[in-house]
């Protein structure tokens, strides 16, 4: 259960809902979109996309200067359709996925840390979704 407290981020892909779950849960993909900035990447990923399955993003700057992983348990996972699961530090996080025709809805809740601003972490994450959307529109070029 997310909380009050929780913040949430959306964008709508003009890409049909299949594709996007593909790109939005395939290690090879993901490392090529997780990044808030050019100056972040994706190191590493695993994914264990099941519920009571483990997943990790090494996230690192691209000068060396700092990294992390964000890691985390599949709570729930219906394919096409929603993702949820619980961080290291046991906060939550719900990701669905919506169809309209070719389009896909794709919307993030989420509760926030409390090292950082809520506005720096909504544009963070609103951020890495934008360049999930860029991404996968881009790959239908």
């Amino acid at each position: 259960m997310i909380n009050k407290a929780s913040i949430t981020v959306s964008t709508t892909i003009n890409v049909p809902i299949e594709k996007v779950w593909t790109i939005w849960t395939n290690p090879e993909h993901i490392m090529k979109w997780n990044a808030a900035s050019d100056d972040w990447m994706t190191a590493k990923v695993e994914n264990d996309l099941r519920a009571g399955g483990k997943f990790l993003s090494r996230m690192e700057a691209k000068d060396g200067s700092f990294g992390f992983d964000f890691e985390g348990i599949y709570d729930e996972v219906e394919i096409n359709k929603l993702i949820t699961y619980s961080l290291a530090d046991n906060r939550k996080v719900s990701i669905s996925f919506s169809a309209e025709s070719n389009q896909t809805l794709v919307t993030e809740v989420f509760e926030p840390e409390e090292e950082n601003a809520v506005e720096m972490q909504q544009a963070g994450w609103q951020s890495i979704l934008n360049n999930f959307k860029k991404y996968t529109e881009g790959l239908e070029q």
